[in-house]
């Protein structure tokens, strides 16, 4: 089974939480992951695979620019009906608690249903989820520190470990579908 993650990362916290969720979906016997950056993305590699994660830092409640018009050049794979019932899960990171995560993982996971696709979030039964998480996909509040120090650009543990639960989460929902075919 076949796991696109494809990340928007200005000041690297987006891709610590991306690295996370690939590192979860790995645990997953038969899982097959590729990780992109949306500047090495390639739209047209979505119809090959099984399930599709995508995220970025929250812009003001909504999708950074670099994913935006990644996901605008989907058209084709929408006109051809080439993503429907495929896996689809979503993260972002954001600079304040109350800095739209809900708001920026809802309109990232619109454009997965206009394609047709499974949305696959997180339950309440994980334990980080419970009170530091979202049941949409994965948003972790990073605020702005130095940026020259490595020590303040780490992303908390709990943040890894939702990032981690939900790459495992997709991958073995993935598996699910893709054994029953």
């Amino acid at each position: 089974m076949k796991i696109y993650i494809v990340y928007d990362s200005e000041g690297g916290h987006t891709e610590q939480l991306a690295k996370a969720i690939k590192e979860g979906a790995n645990r997953v016997e038969g899982a097959e992951v590729f990780l992109h950056h949306v500047n090495e993305a390639n739209v047209y590699d979505l119809a090959e695979m099984d399930a599709i994660i995508w995220g970025c830092p929250g812009h003001f409640g909504t999708i950074s620019s670099g994913l935006k018009a990644w996901i605008d050049k989907l058209g084709y794979l929408w006109a051809q009906g080439k993503l429907i019932n495929k896996i689809g899960a979503v993260f972002c990171t954001t600079a304040t608690e109350h800095g739209g995560i809900e708001a920026t993982m809802l309109n990232l996971i619109t454009p997965m249903l206009h394609q047709g696709m499974i949305v696959v979030g997180l339950p309440g039964n994980i334990p980080e989820n419970a009170l530091y998480g979202s049941y949409y996909g994965v948003g972790v509040t990073f605020p702005v520190g130095n940026p020259d120090d490595p020590a303040e650009n780490q992303i908390s543990e709990n943040g890894l470990a939702l990032g981690r639960a939900l790459g495992e989460r997709v991958s073995s929902i993935t598996r699910q579908f893709t054994e029953k075919g």
